[in-house]
C-alpha cells in the first residue's frame, strides 16, 4: 500500500510538472523571401508593405527600405550609420524611425521617406531591441527588465520584467508588438518568447531549433536567430547573416 502511495504521489506530480510547464512551439512556415546574408540583422518590421531592416556591427550599421516583389525583395532606400556607431533594433512610429546604438548610450531618429538623420537622443543602457507599447518605447538591453521610454523627453518613465514561472527570462533582444502580444528575441539561443506585456509573464516559446540547424549544415557563416517582423496578419522571421527571411503561422 504505501509503494502504491508513492507511485500515485510520484505519477501526480510528473503530471504536475507537465502540465505547468510553458508550452514550446515549432512554428510552421508557409513561405520565404530571400535576404542578404552579409546583414547582421538587428530590427525588422513592416512599414505598410515595405519591409525595413537595420543592421550592426561597426562600420557596416545600416537602415534598409524594400519592396516585395513576388518572391523577391527590391532595395529602394538606405542610410548608413558611421563609426562608431553599432546598429540595432528600430521601430517605425509617425514619419520617424528610432534606431538604437549598442554601447554609445545614444539612439536616432530618421526620416521615414526618404531616409535621412534628424536628430538624436540618449538612452542609459545599452540599447538592443525596440518596440512601441502603451505611447512609449519598449527597449531591451540584453537583460529581462524592458525599459519603458517616453516620446518627447526621452526620459524612463518604468519597466517590465519579464519572467517564466517567476524566473528572470534574459538576453531578451529583438521586439515585435503582434496585436496585444510580445514578441521577443532570447539571444544566442533558437527561441522567440511569447510575452504577456501587461506583466512580463512568458506564456510561450517559438522555437526556431530545427530549421536553424538544418540551415547550418549549409550556410556555415550564419549567426543566431534575430528580427521579427508581423504585416498585420503573419510574423516573418530572421537571422543574422541568414539566407532568408520566413512567413510563419501564428
Amino acid at each position: 500500500m504505501f509503494f502504491k502511495f508513492i507511485f500515485a504521489l510520484l505519477f501526480f506530480s510528473s503530471c504536475v510538472l507537465a502540465q505547468a510547464q510553458t508550452p514550446f512551439y515549432v512554428p510552421e512556415i508557409l513561405d520565404s523571401l530571400p535576404h542578404n546574408q552579409n546583414h547582421f540583422t538587428q530590427g525588422l518590421f513592416f512599414d505598410g508593405d515595405d519591409l525595413i531592416e537595420t543592421t550592426g556591427q561597426y562600420s557596416k550599421s545600416g537602415i534598409y527600405r524594400y519592396q516585395i516583389h513576388g518572391k523577391n525583395l527590391t532595395l529602394v532606400d538606405s542610410a548608413k550609420l558611421e563609426d562608431p556607431y553599432f546598429g540595432e533594433g528600430s521601430i517605425a512610429l509617425g514619419d520617424e524611425i528610432f534606431y538604437l546604438t549598442w554601447k554609445n548610450k545614444v539612439a536616432f531618429i530618421y526620416n521615414k521617406k526618404p531616409f535621412y538623420r534628424k536628430r538624436s537622443f540618449v538612452i542609459p543602457t545599452e540599447g538592443w531591441g525596440l518596440t512601441y507599447y502603451k505611447n512609449a518605447l519598449l527597449m531591451s538591453n540584453g537583460s529581462n527588465q524592458l525599459l519603458q521610454i517616453q516620446l518627447g523627453a526621452f526620459n524612463v518613465v518604468g519597466s517590465l520584467k519579464v519572467t517564466d514561472k517567476g524566473e528572470p527570462v534574459n538576453m531578451l533582444n529583438e521586439l515585435e508588438m503582434v496585436r496585444d502580444t510580445l514578441y521577443a528575441n532570447i539571444w544566442q539561443t533558437s527561441l522567440i518568447a511569447i510575452i504577456n506585456p501587461q506583466n512580463g509573464n512568458v506564456i510561450g516559446y517559438l522555437d526556431f531549433s530545427k530549421k536553424e540547424n538544418e540551415l547550418r549544415k549549409k550556410f556555415l557563416n550564419m549567426d543566431v536567430l534575430n528580427g521579427i517582423a508581423f504585416d498585420g496578419k503573419f510574423l516573418w522571421v530572421t537571422g543574422k547573416y541568414w539566407p532568408w527571411i520566413y512567413k510563419i503561422k501564428i
